[in-house]
């Protein structure tokens, strides 16, 4: 039987370290009884699950999915709606309480993860807004066309680089902060270019680029004046600076103020294609994603999802 049209499915993915997860699952329980939302409450087994247990949620009827989880647990949701007929689609609601690394999404929103009972009354309301999702096309290694969609960002380069890095020292040391010091250390023994060439508007680039950024959010603050409902991408291109240089761009990164750095070039456009992007690895809304075989193409599809924003 289905559910009532006003009943919330929540789906709780949990965040990789954290070791009172029952009492974090209490917590959004009892805040949203007490905003006085009816749920039903699933929670993901691993990464792999995400897709799934969405699918099963929107199967079962469910007009609002709450997504406690960061921006790749959303990617996968997003992922499984695209799958649906539009008519489907427009009918089902996407709210978000971050429960990620970064959250780079959520904080687009002004959603704190920490604010549990917090987000959840401003998303209590249901104000939707339809939003948009890049989507990058590209042939797999066996010859087959694919596609994926993401909702803050795709990296080409150095920054999906460090991804992979940080993926693989984090299963050798088993701490967040070991992984990213010694992602650090071992980047700067490693490539740090990569042969590129870009269509861009009317603009060609043709040289050896350091990362790309292209946003339809704000990119992990690669592309911070991007916004996910003006039907269009923000693309940072950056080349490779010297090592102070480097470190200049590190701290005007952290301080929000990426694109002062002389070596971003930033772009607006609604599609760019990527000729070649020789040995540079790919990551979309913060995982790494297998490497598209040769050329391959970025847009944007507007107002595709329904979107809770805060009230």
């Amino acid at each position: 039987m289905a559910v009532e049209t006003t009943r919330w499915g929540v789906l709780y993915c949990p965040k990789s370290g954290i070791y009172n997860i029952e009492k974090h699952r209490q917590r959004i329980k009892a805040a949203l009884q007490s905003a006085k939302i009816s749920f039903d409450f699933v929670q993901s087994e691993n990464a792999g699950s995400v897709e799934r247990l969405a699918q099963m949620l929107i199967s079962g009827g469910y007009k609002t999915l709450l997504i406690v989880g960061g921006d790749s647990a959303l990617n996968d949701v997003v992922n499984c709606m695209m799958t649906l007929e539009t008519s489907v689609r427009n009918e089902i609601a996407i709210g978000l309480l971050p429960n990620g690394v970064m959250n780079d999404f959520a904080r687009f929103w002004q959603l704190d993860a920490d604010d549990v009972e917090g987000c959840i009354k401003k998303l209590a309301q249901r104000r939707l807004r339809p939003i948009d999702l890049g989507c990058i096309r590209y042939t797999n290694k066996h010859d087959e066309q694919c596609h994926r969609y993401f909702l803050n960002c795709l990296n080409i380069g150095l920054t999906a680089d460090i991804m992979n890095l940080r993926r693989q020292t984090r299963r050798l040391f088993g701490s967040r902060t070991l992984s990213f010091i010694s992602s650090f250390f071992v980047m700067l023994f490693h490539r740090m270019d990569y042969k590129m060439r870009l269509h861009i508007n009317e603009d060609t680039i043709d040289r050896r680029v350091m990362t790309v950024c292209i946003g339809s959010g704000p990119g992990y603050g690669q592309t911070p004046n991007a916004v996910p409902y003006n039907g269009m991408l923000d693309v940072s291109v950056v080349y490779q600076p010297q090592m102070l240089q480097l470190i200049e761009g590190l701290w005007l990164l952290v301080s929000g103020r990426f694109l002062n750095h002389r070596n971003v070039h930033p772009f607006r456009t609604r599609r760019i294609d990527i000729d070649e992007a020789t040995h540079a690895l790919v990551g979309i809304d913060g995982r790494l994603m297998n490497t598209p075989k040769g050329p391959f193409r970025v847009e944007i599809e507007q107002e595709v999802i329904q979107f809770i924003i805060p009230s």
